[in-house]
């Protein structure tokens, strides 16, 4: 027996009578509901499926399958459910978010290919924000505004949504803005009154001052096509709202009116470039300072050991207690063009070391790996630059002991 759908007509939180039909196990500890009579909307077409409950029992799912329609529970709540008559609750707030954005969808789209010329391909309600990918590469932000304010105008005119049935009515009748599908069955065409013409399933208002307000947030380059962004209906307050919030709080914080925000923004971040990029020269004098003195501290102390081995490279080591790993890198590069030598600088606070080598034809991984191994470190690296970690301070100090 086949499931009558009530989900065009029924937006009521109100309880459905229905008759449970069977209760099929399915993979994944789900089971599967089938009922005579429904008001819930199975996935397709772009639109989620409905939410709600089965004498209680909330819904994971409701999906078409080969004719059937398949209400989703999970197998543990499929024992709470009995062959005979249940209560079907519907979420209308749910529902009536899809249908104000399918509405919404075929006015966007209808509106795009009368002022652009260019099809929507595909559509998605997503539940923060929904898409439709339109066959066009480019829409400029001019011609969405316009668009926008096209679609808006629908709106306050009220325009009737009609659904036509064919049969009995002929599908070839109506300037179609899709193919028409190859289905056997009955095929329904929603038309907005002076906008559109779309076969679809889905569910939709019963005119176009339903949706509200519709706002398209922006546009992008998706596979040779555009992907439009778009809200809807309670959707488009809500985030009206938290714009309006969060630009109060920045408002407040820079001491601008609310319209001013946005250059005042920009004349911050561009102090704050300024600052930053004195910042870094005077990080990079900070470091070539230290490394001066690390190189000369070495140089004395080579010199007065009076010993040297032509046949080793010379290694300087070094460990800073405070210095982070970006200011142990600076000062690593900056000692590097000072000296022909091995560099190994270790950062306390960060547990982890850096290693440089300015020796010309010297693989410095082989004076690091065994060491590093030895004493519990992970790094990498390649001949002359090379850096790692360690799990804790004893096993970096023993590490930078033997490098010693």
């Amino acid at each position: 027996m086949k499931t009558i759908p009530h989900y065009y007509d029924y937006n009521s939180a109100e309880p459905f009578k229905a008759a449970i039909l069977e209760i099929r196990p399915l993979a994944a500890g789900t089971s599967a509901v089938i009922l005579d009579a429904t008001i819930f909307y199975p996935e397709g077409g772009g639109q989620p499926a409905d939410r709600g409950a089965i004498n209680g029992v909330p819904l994971l799912n409701v999906i078409e399958k080969d004719h059937e329609i398949l209400h989703i529970i999970s197998r543990e709540n499929a024992a709470k459910l009995a062959a005979g008559t249940v209560e079907l609750a519907l979420d209308a707030e749910r529902r009536r978010d899809h249908s104000v954005h399918h509405t919404g969808q075929h006015l966007l789209s209808g509106t795009i290919l009368r002022m652009t010329g260019a099809y929507t391909l595909s559509m998605h309600i997503g539940e923060e924000t929904c898409t439709i990918d339109v066959d066009i590469k480019e829409l400029l932000t001019e011609t969405l505004v316009a668009v926008e304010e096209e679609a808006q105008t629908a709106i306050e005119e009220e325009r009737p949504v009609i659904t036509h049935l064919c049969p009995p009515e002929n599908v070839l009748d109506f300037p179609l803005r899709k193919q028409i599908p190859q289905v056997d069955e009955v095929i329904r065409v929603v038309e907005i009154q002076g906008c559109d013409f779309s076969p679809c399933c889905g569910t939709h208002l019963r005119s176009t001052g339903q949706i509200g307000a519709l706002r398209v947030l922006g546009a992008e380059k998706y596979k040779g096509m555009t992907r439009v962004y778009f809200i809807a209906g309670r959707r488009v307050l809500r985030d009206s709202r938290l714009l309006r919030r969060n630009a109060e709080i920045v408002s407040r914080a820079l001491k601008t009116p609310v319209a001013e925000i946005g250059a005042s923004i920009l004349a911050l971040l561009e102090k704050a470039n300024e600052r930053e990029q004195k910042l870094k020269f005077f990080q990079e004098e900070d470091a070539a300072r230290k490394a001066k003195a690390l190189v000369a501290a070495f140089a004395n102390t080579d010199a007065s050991s009076g010993v040297e081995d032509a046949g080793k490279p010379r290694v300087i080591t070094a460990s800073f207690m405070d210095a982070d790993m970006e200011e142990t890198l600076r000062i690593g590069k900056s000692a590097q063009s000072l000296i022909p030598a091995v560099l190994v600088l270790a950062s306390e606070a960060e547990v982890k070391f850096a290693a440089f080598s300015s020796v010309k034809g010297l693989d410095i991984r082989g004076l690091l790996k065994n060491e590093l191994e030895a004493n519990h470190g992970k790094g990498g690296g390649g001949p002359s630059f090379f850096q790692g970690m360690f799990e804790n301070l004893k096993d970096l100090h023993a590490f930078m002991a033997a490098i010693r």
